[in-house]
């Protein structure tokens, strides 16, 4: 078993479910992967973190949607989740202004349509490719969109589960 993984399932319960709160903010989804330790290895956390974000309500998922800040938006402070964000938005901190300024726009349009955050693994996009994406998505309907985010969510979460038990 790889040392860092070992730390993870060694943790104390209410220490395990805050370690994971920075990969994905869903108490319900860091409480069932918490609970599910030990982990033989890093393909089986990230199994059961699919299989539990595959199974919650969509309220559970938009209480981690909340935690997300806006595409183009720089996450403030400097907890594990935040610097993550960051890096993950690197691609879109780099951009013209025009295109943060299209961001931005797209963003509003976005959650006037949806009613929350607009969701995108961005880790390696260019913000002209973000853009795109969004844009796009604004013409899914609800149930559409609401699936498109679980896989996104879903992504996000893998690469920070990864980054949790290998940095």
């Amino acid at each position: 078993m790889d040392q860092r993984l070992g730390w993870f399932n060694a943790l104390p319960t209410i220490d395990a479910e805050r370690a994971l709160s920075a990969c994905c903010a869903s108490p319900s989804w860091a409480r069932a992967v918490a609970a599910a330790r030990p982990y033989a290895d890093q393909r089986a956390l990230v199994r059961t973190s699919s299989e539990v974000l595959a199974g919650l309500p969509w309220s559970d998922v938009a209480q981690a949607l909340a935690a997300h800040p806006r595409i183009g938006q720089r996450a403030a402070g400097t907890d594990r989740d935040a610097v993550w964000s960051r890096r993950e938005q690197a691609g879109v901190a780099d951009s013209a202004d025009t295109a943060r300024v299209a961001l931005r726009e797209v963003n509003q349009a976005y959650e006037d349509r949806f009613g929350h955050v607009f969701l995108i693994f961005a880790n390696g996009r260019s913000a002209a490719e973000i853009l795109a994406a969004a844009r796009s998505r604004l013409d899914n309907d609800t149930t559409t969109e609401r699936e498109v985010v679980r896989a996104e969510l879903t992504r996000i979460t893998e690469l920070r589960l990864t980054r949790l038990v290998t940095e």
